[in-house]
């Protein structure tokens, strides 16, 4: 029995750009936080197979969890009225960054999230 091959650099390249598509997930799947778990379970699936997979997986989960807490507080702040100003700056950044991404990525460029907590 032969050891799999590892997977080319374009196999990378494109698991790493659903990673970042995958953020999009919530917006198609009738599950809570689905933009997080979808990319979570690619990620621990994954991850084992290349840095490079392992370090996007990382960057799009910490993304993910980070705009999801801003959004959450935008969203209690909208009883004070100011939270109706502040959703929109992160609610488009949360809609068009994981499309920038998938796009630096398909060019083989790591992509860094701006205003994103490090939490893994």
């Amino acid at each position: 029995m032969s050891l799999p091959h590892p997977p080319s650099s374009e196999s990378n390249r494109s698991w790493c750009m659903a990673l970042h598509l995958a953020g999009l997930s919530g917006f198609l799947l009738p599950i809570i936080l689905a933009h997080i778990v979808v990319p979570l379970t690619i990620w621990l699936i994954k991850r084992s197979e290349s840095t490079e997979i392992d370090a996007t997986g990382r960057e799009v989960l910490n993304f993910q969890i980070s705009y999801t807490l801003y959004l959450a507080i935008a969203g209690a702040l909208c009883f004070l009225l100011i939270g109706f100003l502040i959703f929109p700056l992160f609610f488009i950044p949360w809609l068009i960054l994981p499309i920038v991404g998938a796009c630096k990525t398909s060019k083989g460029n790591f992509y860094r999230y701006p205003f994103t907590i490090r939490f893994l």
